[in-house]
């Protein structure tokens, strides 16, 4: 397990009994269940929390009794305290993933838990693996491509594009800011094409998808070089297209915007030897930012490692400032952070 990164003293909450992190005790919790009962939890679960939860499983290693016994207690307390445990009500759970997910996001999985469809054709394609996607749209229309690009979540939909060719993803890209909304005679279309039906009644209204902020998000996501020299293709072609994406991108250095309360809340989450690597390519003002959120002691013991952190490669520089990101972003969609792009101002 890896080590965390010391939190601040200051404002921290107490600490569980476990240091694992939420995803390690629930992948312990699953497996102290047994396997019927955990692959019923798991049918519950979109593609995303399936596949991190299934690779912390895959990880563990002689897990100890005590972070068992830990993970099982806080469960347990948790459990104790939640009204809803139990409820049979379709409307309780309705209005529970609505408030939750929105009622876009929501309406898919409420359909398959309520009403025990079968997911869509675009549904089915976020349980797949990015290169196998990347297969299935390779030869279709731009178009084509570009809706089932936007409607993937946007780190899976930057591992499918960095399978394609470069032209193609440069086509892609274009095409994906400037979508707005999909007539749903395309969409029936769209699957139709991937020989699946929409779960539950048709919706005569129109489905929006794509964008500039969808891009960006997808251009977050995206490695190092390709973003780069994406970026730089779309702005060849549309500077004013290149430069709204790249407003709304949040990258490592938008850190420096996240309030106090926001970077001591993520620092909780993120392993020492990830940040250690991140901040080499940091500058000294978002470091400084990293340490001030820290406990005296504990922003000592990271200076001193990164000073003994001998040369790293830009490669692995990007890789751990994106986990971290990845981080930022989940707990920002969750409601526990803020983050604020280099073109949104705080008010």
């Amino acid at each position: 397990m890896a080590e965390k990164a010391p939190a601040a003293e200051k404002n921290a909450p107490a600490k569980p009994t476990s240091k694992l992190n939420h995803v390690d005790q629930a992948a312990i919790l699953l497996m102290s269940l047994g396997e019927a009962d955990a692959a019923e939890v798991l049918r519950h679960m979109g593609p995303k929390e399936v596949q991190r939860i299934g690779g912390a499983m895959a990880q563990m290693k002689n897990v100890q009794q005590s972070d068992v016994q830990a993970v099982l207690t806080n469960f347990l307390e948790e459990v104790r305290t939640l009204t809803g445990l139990g409820t049979d009500s379709d409307a309780y759970i309705r209005n529970m993933l609505v408030t939750a997910l929105g009622e876009d996001k929501a309406s898919g999985l409420i359909d398959r838990i309520l009403l025990g469809g079968n997911t869509t054709g675009l549904d089915t394609l976020k349980w797949m693996e990015p290169r196998s996607v990347a297969d299935v749209i390779r030869n279709e229309h731009p178009q084509i491509q570009a809706i089932v690009v936007s409607y993937l979540d946007p780190d899976q939909a930057a591992e499918v594009l960095s399978y394609l060719s470069e032209k193609m993803r440069l086509d892609i890209m274009m095409r994906v800011a400037s979508l707005d909304t999909v007539q749903p005679s395309a969409l029936q279309e769209l699957n139709d094409i991937l020989e699946k039906q929409f779960t539950g009644s048709a919706s005569s209204q129109t489905k929006a998808v794509g964008g500039y902020k969808t891009a960006a998000e997808i251009m977050n996501h995206l490695e190092g070089s390709i973003e780069a020299d994406l970026m730089d293709s779309i702005k060849e072609l549309d500077e004013d297209m290149g430069n709204q994406i790249q407003d709304l991108m949040f990258v490592f250095d938008n850190l420096k915007d996240v309030d106090d309360r926001g970077i001591q809340m993520l620092l909780r989450e993120v392993s020492s030897e990830v940040l250690i690597v991140a901040l080499k390519g940091a500058d000294n003002e978002l470091q400084d930012k990293i340490f001030s959120n820290m406990s005296k002691r504990a922003a000592e013991l990271l200076r001193d490692d990164l000073e003994v952190k001998g040369p790293v490669r830009l490669s692995e520089v990007e890789t751990a400032q994106k986990e971290i990101l990845t981080i930022a972003r989940r707990m920002a969609d969750a409601g526990e952070i803020v983050l604020s792009s280099s073109g949104e101002k705080m008010l």
